[in-house]
């Protein structure tokens, strides 16, 4: 079959038009066009925005994964020199926002029509970029608002030789600069199989929180940002002022950041300092050290960072566990599980307002109690608390304190939703026994509200007194409750306005009979009992309950029956003042020879507390001794000879009224699960 002449002159004629586009495409000064291009993008952008150099088209097969017949299309090759775009009016930053020798990209023609650009190759020749980011949130990289834009970028794969990075964050207090370039030799190779090379090396300095900024690292040549097996290969580490981070490892699919595994080490003067870099609310800490993985994951709009199996130290304080960092609205979520096999309070003490002691960094940030004071006075840090939501289990094998008590088999869960804390429930053996308490503190106002709800359960009597060696024989166990709720932003100011009941028993036991008669100061007994040896006295009960109003703890019951004597107590401590005044009274049941028997008293502040005997009734028997030592010397002896016989006490009321669950303003506080 033969065309017709008419279809032959088409075709030619079609040809020649194809043929005449191509060289003018090829002959084309595409110089001309920059003004255009210029003053068509800085309108767009609201930036000046030049290319000050040559501007060059050329064609070419597209080989970058197009399949079928669009393979054959012709793909435009775009080279531009001396590239450059400004900063806005406001930059600290300088005037440029971005500059490069030479900008090379290739673009496929196709998607153009339906308003996508797809960047197949961009290679970046010394570029210069500063931006910046100001404390309203608003920042140098966002131009002109003209509403959404009805085009999309798609970038595939970008490689630069050499780069200088400035980018200033005010919100952070961060000042960071970076310097790249190619690694002397060529390309190194990178640990994991699959992985491509490294091929540039950096360098990173500047300021965050005025403290210097040290670094350096090594990262992949080429970025590739298309399908989800790419890898892109990084090492990096840097210095904060006494912040250290070391990063080894591979960011997958890097163009949507979807996903990265990486070997992280973390180390610092306070772990609160993480706050500025990463959002994440920490207690002020000793000096801590961390390695895990951190893997990110994004999923829509939000990332999760998680912390994986780690291990470190905060003080001399060993801690391990897994911790995942959500993003989302409104705030975001810190989850995970944290474990301890050694804890210092001191390590925590912070968190509280106590101090930690010297040679912390923590300890010149907690402020010291007033002269003659004891309870924490520095302020909880509530501003803060809106920052993000958590809920972190934590378990500890012991804590160690000053005292040579421990505390073991710590379980609480913390939780932080919407500037409420609560550790529900904080648990925890103790002397044999355990304790289990509910703790809430509400920072929603600008003065904290809080409430702690606590049960002390089988509490050893003789593991309370480990280095007292009469209590060593002693048997019997302690069970308690207690409610309080207060207000202030520190530990002094909710005690000191506190409110509620504290209860307290003891059911059978024994305790020594030395302890006793010298509570009594029966000296002959004492004496008796030291020379021929001690014995157990057995505990009928121990019961007591204390109201507590506006901080002043009063004793309302304080009892303790054995089979040889009976010991009140009655008085107050006051938790706001931080004073205490308490009258012990004891009685015997039967005679005691050279008893100066007296009331005791527990006077002063808590930093200098007084005990001893109430020195009237002593002047009282020490006169009449010296009285009836003028007529009879043995009858100085009668003033010291005690044989009142104190009543039995009706221990079952007493128990039964101690066991009352306490009250908080006229309310039965809630019992805890499990107590």
């Amino acid at each position: 079959m033969t065309l017709s002449r008419p279809l032959k002159i088409t075709g030619w004629i079609l040809l020649a038009i194809t043929v005449a586009v191509i060289l003018f495409l090829m002959l084309f000064d595409w110089n001309m066009l920059r003004p255009y291009i210029n003053r068509k993008v800085s309108e767009t952008t609201g930036r000046e925005f030049a290319i000050r150099g040559d501007l060059d088209v050329k064609f070419q097969r597209d080989r970058n994964g197009e399949t079928g017949w669009r393979r054959f299309v012709p793909q435009p090759h775009i080279t531009a020199d001396n590239v450059y775009m400004s900063n806005p009016a406001w930059s600290t930053v300088g005037t440029q926002m971005a500059a490069a020798q030479r900008i090379e990209a290739g673009v496929r023609i196709l998607p153009l029509l339906t308003k996508d650009v797809v960047i197949t190759d961009l290679r970046l020749a010394n570029p210069d970029i500063a931006v910046q980011r100001r404390a309203d949130g608003s920042n140098s990289w966002t131009f002109k608002d003209n509403g959404p834009s009805e085009w999309k970028v798609d970038l595939q794969r970008l490689a630069f030789d050499s780069a200088k990075v400035r980018y200033v964050d005010e919100p952070m207090s961060l000042d960071l600069r970076a310097t790249a370039d190619s690694i002397k030799g060529g390309e190194t190779a990178s640990t994991a199989a699959g992985v491509p090379p490294y091929g540039l090396a950096f360098k990173l300095a500047g300021t965050y929180n005025k403290a210097k900024i040290t670094g350096g690292g090594k990262a992949g040549a080429v970025l590739s940002l298309t399908g989800d097996n790419t890898s892109f290969p990084i090492e990096a580490e840097a210095t904060a002022g006494e912040n250290k981070l070391g990063l080894r490892g591979i960011i997958r699919d890097p163009r949507s950041l979807s996903g990265f595994a990486l070997q992280m080490q973390l180390a610092g003067a306070s772990m609160a300092d993480l706050y500025g870099l990463t959002g994440v609310l920490l207690p002020e800490t000793p000096p801590y050290a961390t390695k895990g993985t951190l893997l990110g994951k994004k999923d829509g709009d939000f990332w999760t960072f998680t912390y994986k199996d780690f291990t470190g130290k905060v003080g001399a304080s060993d801690i391990a566990g897994t911790l995942a960092y959500a993003q989302r609205k409104p705030r975001p979520l810190l989850t995970g599980a944290l474990t301890s096999k050694q804890l210092r309070l001191a390590d925590l003490g912070p968190t509280v307002g106590a101090d930690t002691g010297e040679g912390t960094k923590a300890a010149g940030k907690v402020q010291a109690p007033a002269p003659g004071k004891a309870l924490p006075v520095d302020q909880f840090n509530t501003a803060k608390w809106g920052a993000l939501d958590a809920e972190v289990k934590f378990t500890g094998k012991q804590i160690l304190r000053t005292a040579d008590i421990p505390l073991r088999d710590i379980e609480t869960t913390i939780r932080m939703k919407d500037k409420v804390l609560t550790l529900t429930p904080l648990s925890f053996a103790l002397a044999g026994g355990r304790i289990t308490s509910n703790i809430r503190l509400d920072g929603r106002e600008k003065v904290l509200d809080a409430s702690a709800r606590l049960a002390a359960r089988g509490v050893k009597i003789r593991e309370l007194f480990p280095k007292l060696q009469s209590m060593q024989a002693t048997f019997g166990e302690i069970n308690g409750d207690g409610a309080l709720v207060g207000k202030g932003n520190t530990v002094a100011a909710m005690l000191g306005t506190s409110q509620g009941e504290i209860n307290a028993v003891v059911t059978e036991g024994t305790v020594s009979q030395f302890v006793l008669e010298l509570a009594g100061l029966n000296v002959a007994n004492a004496v008796y009992v030291k020379i021929f040896g001690d014995k157990q006295t057995m505990l009928n009960c121990v019961a007591a309950t204390t109201t507590v109003r506006n901080g002043r703890a009063n004793i309302d019951r304080f009892v303790l029956d054995s089979e040889d004597a009976v010991v009140n107590a009655t008085g107050y401590v006051d938790l706001a003042t931080e004073k205490l005044d308490v009258d012990v009274r004891p009685k015997t049941k039967g005679a005691r020879i050279l008893s100066l028997r007296t009331p005791l008293y527990a006077r002063g502040t808590f930093k200098d507390p007084k005990v001893g005997p109430h020195a009237g009734p002593l002047a009282l028997k020490a006169g009449a001794a010296v009285a009836l030592a003028a007529i009879n010397p043995l009858a100085a002896l009668l003033p010291l000879i005690n044989v009142d016989k104190a009543p039995d006490t009706n221990c079952g009321a007493e128990i039964s009224a101690a066991k009352e669950p306490p009250k908080v303003n006229g309310k039965v506080a809630p019992k805890i699960k499990g107590s």
